[in-house]
């Protein structure tokens, strides 16, 4: 199976002089993901977590109502890249085969293929009211997620998901060159542990975009965290559906852009 990441040669300029050596990067390969060995989408993603990864996808598109309903799952090497084959249920096939989404998905593309507005801005589940955070238990979840991103220490080129659990620190993180893949696997995780999202933060290393926003719904996320800023639909999206949204979250701060009445200031 391919490796997450490679070495190779290259040549430094530093100190005014060429040196020689080598670097390590992120793979970046084509995956399709199939049911029922029809192809519905080829993501661009980095070969690893690839169970999750199809867990996830499967869940935050609403392919599958859950990680049960994936009756059978392999993956298999192709030429150029990697397939991802499900089987599900002829209803579930049915239903899929009728959205039709089978376009190839660039690495920073969460939605490529989708045939309509309508399905682009599709509608996303209510987040449960009852979680609440305080503003330190934000940063601790923010301060976690670095060290645990073991492949983007090695390549500094890939995003990562996490998911903090208040009292219990870090409980699962994933890490892509698609930040909407990486949050896919998260979800994929969480999914077969039984662990919901919805009394903890999500942490996200990237822009905060519409797809993630409705990703996270999808997971049942109450708060999402990301180190940089949202766009203004996912802002209008996360106010919908009732999602804490925090972005520039840093060490010394963050901005909230909607749901600030589940942070306690202590």
């Amino acid at each position: 199976m391919t490796s997450p990441s490679i070495s190779v040669a290259r040549t430094a300029w530093r100190d005014g002089a060429f040196a020689a050596g080598e670097r390590v990067i992120a793979e970046e390969t084509p995956i399709a993901i199939t049911y029922n060995r029809v192809t519905h989408a080829v993501m661009m993603a980095t070969p690893d977590d690839l169970r999750d990864f199809a867990v996830g996808f499967s869940l935050s598109e609403n392919i599958v109502p859950a990680a049960s309903a994936i009756e059978e799952y392999v993956v298999v090497e192709a030429e150029g890249g990697l397939e991802l084959r499900m089987w599900i249920a002829p209803g579930l096939m049915s239903a899929l085969e009728k959205r039709r989404r089978r376009l190839a998905g660039a690495t920073g593309c969460g939605m490529c293929g989708l045939e309509s507005l309508a399905e682009a801005l599709r509608p996303v589940p209510q987040a449960p009211r009852g979680a609440r955070v305080t503003a330190e238990e934000i940063l601790s979840a923010v301060a976690s997620l670095g060290p645990a991103q073991m492949l983007n220490q090695a390549t500094r080129a890939v995003h990562a998901a996490g998911f903090w659990l208040p009292g219990h620190g870090l409980q699962a993180v994933r890490e892509d060159v698609g930040r909407h893949n990486a949050l896919d696997k998260l979800y994929g995780a969480l999914a077969q542990q039984g662990q919901t999202a919805a009394v903890g933060v999500v942490v996200l290393t990237s822009r905060i975009s519409i797809e993630l926003v409705q990703k996270a719904a999808r997971m049942g996320a109450a708060v999402v965290a990301a180190v940089s800023a949202p766009t203004a639909l996912a802002v209008r999206a996360a106010e919908a559906a009732g999602i804490t949204l925090v972005g520039i979250a840093r060490s010394d701060g963050f901005e909230v852009f909607t749901g600030g009445w589940r942070i306690a200031v202590r």
